[in-house]
C-alpha cells in the first residue's frame, strides 16, 4: 500500500526573517522588545494556536488571525530583564498548524546587575 506524501505546499510554513535576537548589553530592570517577522510560505492559512515564554520574564504577543498564503506575520517578544542578572538566554514556544507543528524562537541578553 503506497504512503501518500504531504507536500510542504499543502501545510502553512514558517519562514522567519530571524529566528533569534541578541539584546546586547542591558541594565537590570530594563525591558527589551523585538519584533520577529515571518511569512506563510504555505498555500493555506497558518494559526497560530500558542506562544510560549521559557519564563515569567518572556512575554510573546500574537495575533489569532490566520495568516494567508504569502501574507506576513509578527511575533513581539517582550524581555524583563529584573531579577535576571548575567547572561541570559530565553526561548519562545510556537504552536500553529504547521509541519512540523513547534518553531523556538531564542532571545539572549548581557544584563548588568543592579550597583547594591
Amino acid at each position: 500500500m503506497a504512503i501518500e506524501a504531504v507536500t510542504s505546499a499543502s501545510v502553512p510554513v514558517f519562514r522567519f526573517e530571524k529566528e533569534s535576537h541578541d539584546f546586547g548589553e542591558m541594565k537590570e530592570g530594563d525591558v527589551g522588545t523585538t519584533e520577529f517577522t515571518f511569512t506563510n510560505e504555505g498555500e493555506v492559512p497558518l494559526i497560530i494556536s500558542s506562544a510560549q515564554g521559557s519564563c515569567g520574564c518572556t512575554v510573546p504577543e500574537y495575533s489569532n488571525a490566520p495568516i494567508g498564503p504569502g501574507e506576513e506575520g509578527t511575533i513581539t517578544v517582550r524581555f524583563n530583564s529584573a531579577g535576571k542578572p548575567g547572561n541570559q538566554t530565553k526561548t519562545v514556544t510556537l504552536s500553529a498548524n504547521t509541519v512540523p507543528n513547534t518553531k523556538v524562537l531564542t532571545i539572549t541578553a548581557k544584563v548588568e546587575p543592579k550597583a547594591e
